[in-house]
């Protein structure tokens, strides 16, 4: 008995020492401050949208370096670039991970996508096969006339109507249809929007489920940071993700049975599906059907949205900063004339241009929040303790903001990445990631929107009737609140690109 009594003793005697140490260890650590928060819930009652200025309002209180606990899950938020660029230097393995979301799991065959899959072999032969089968300049260069055909088609629709003298457009379905015809092309060989587009009803289906995936890819689940309403599928929330995740595999398997049937009967083409599918019979545990689904879904969900977004940004400011307009059309005018259109092999020589497009992606920063990262194992950020399993989010937005680092930063000036100091300004703003996690496709998307952006310039006058609400909606991506609606008439090269080819027809 006393034995037995002598035993408890020292077991409570064991926890109670072992809990104090734990107890000394946590409080010697310095970890980043944190506003006030409630039980089970933590500081979920804070977030209010769009989340990118909640969390710029709670770090002005409580510092660049801020602790979140959401729910069961515990969350860094940083809004300093000395911070940003700790994370992705200093602890750029250590944050290469993603933490784990309803999503991505059905939605992103089990987060083994580039976007969503944690750091390791996998990611980083994902990596690779994007680097060079995809987003290389060697591979760029090949769909250079595909981009330009979707752009001069662009400038036709916009022609009709507005040959004489000003006209009105909402410009943001023309974006969204330029950028999805351009992935589908270099995806598949095909066109779901405008003339040439497939039957009726595989144009309402694609359209539909880009609209479904866009939805739920664009917002949070309660019961990601909650459990029990996971568990208890609060509002049927995951049933609805398995059955969008079967109809998106399904018609992504059917883009990649169709490149296969068409490649047995009529040889390779030059498209993204065809190419792999070519690399999938030499190498076939690379390059899996899964992997090409992955890939596939990739582009279509992080390479239009952001880039029709930032189309209408840029417009948008040319529109009520005309005097930037001005210097931009003289610039092009003078780098390539009335004669010919803007190639992409133009746009290094179109100096303001890039200007204009940085201050844009600064100043309305696509992707504010940028794709969360994932700790995996301890580490500090800018002298505080970040512990293992802590999902760390980069406001961007913030730091394209940040009066230190920037004079009247809320005002659109391009001239400020202008001279022999752009280089550094340009490493500053940070709207395609930063480190081994940064986004890969960076390239398509400037040569993209630097072509369109050029050509738009070049070929029409814009105005606007009224003042442009300049208020950003809330979405992983940050559109515009209000569709932009702009005045444009065609300029002298359009007018002679229309007469050119009315006489040869």
């Amino acid at each position: 008995m006393e034995q037995n009594l002598l035993s408890v003793f020292l077991c409570m005697l064991f926890l109670f020492l072992a809990a104090k140490l734990l107890l000394q260890s946590r409080s010697s650590k310095r970890f980043p401050p944190s506003p006030p928060s409630l039980p089970f819930i933590g500081h979920l009652h804070h977030l209010k949208k769009p989340l990118h200025r909640t969390f710029l309002c709670l770090s002005q209180s409580h510092g660049p370096i801020m602790y979140l606990q959401l729910g069961s899950r515990p969350v860094v938020i940083v809004s300093s670039f000395s911070a940003a660029e700790e994370c992705f230097t200093k602890n750029d393995i250590v944050l290469a991970n993603r933490a784990k979301f309803l999503t991505g799991k059905h939605l992103s065959y089990n987060c083994t996508t580039i976007p969503t899959s944690s750091y390791g072999d996998h990611w980083r032969n994902l990596r690779r096969i994007g680097a060079i089968e995809i987003f290389s300049s060697h591979r760029l260069n090949i769909f250079s006339e595909l981009r330009k055909d979707e752009i001069n088609r662009l400038l036709w629709k916009l022609s009709r109507n507005a040959a004489g003298d000003f006209a009105t457009v909402e410009v943001r379905s023309l974006f969204v249809d330029l950028t999805f015809n351009v992935m589908m092309r270099m995806i598949a060989g095909k066109r779901y929007y405008g003339e040439d587009a497939p039957d009726v009803e595989e144009v309402r289906q694609f359209r539909e489920m880009i609209r479904e995936l866009t939805k739920y890819t664009s917002t949070s689940y309660p019961g990601d940071f909650l459990p029990i309403l996971r568990w208890i599928d609060y509002q049927g929330y995951r049933k609805r993700l398995v059955r969008l995740g079967e109809k998106a595999d399904k018609f992504l398997q059917g883009l990649v049975d169709e490149s296969r049937a068409r490649k047995a009967s009529f040889g390779s083409t030059n498209s993204m599906i065809d190419h792999l599918l070519s690399l999938q019979e030499s190498e076939p545990e690379c390059y899996s059907d899964q992997m090409i689904k992955g890939l596939i879904l990739t582009l279509l969900l992080a390479g239009t949205d952001t880039s029709s977004v930032t189309l209408e940004w840029l417009l948008a400011n040319l529109v009520k900063f005309p005097s930037v307009l001005k210097k931009a059309r003289a610039e092009i005018d003078s780098q390539v004339g009335q004669d010919r259109l803007i190639d992409e092999t133009d746009l290094p020589e179109l100096h303001y241009l890039q200007c204009i497009i940085y201050e844009t992606l600064r100043l309305y920063t696509t992707v504010p929040l940028l794709l969360p990262h994932f700790s995996s194992e301890d580490c500090t950020i800018g002298g505080y303790h970040v512990p293992a399993h802590t999902i760390v989010i980069v406001n961007a937005w913030a730091i394209h903001r940040d009066p230190e680092q920037w004079q009247d930063p809320t005002s659109f000036v391009p001239e400020r990445f202008e001279g022999t100091g752009n280089d550094e300004r340009h490493k500053l703003i940070l709207p395609f990631g930063m480190g081994r996690r940064a986004c890969p496709g960076a390239l398509l998307a400037h040569r993209l929107i630097g072509l369109t952006m050029g050509v738009l310039i070049q070929c029409f006058d814009w105005d606007t009737e009224e003042e442009l609400d300049m208020m950003e909606k809330e979405n992983v991506t940050m559109p515009k609140a209000e569709p932009l609606r702009a005045m444009c008439k065609a300029r002298h090269i359009m007018r002679k690109i229309v007469n050119e080819s009315s006489a040869t027809s």
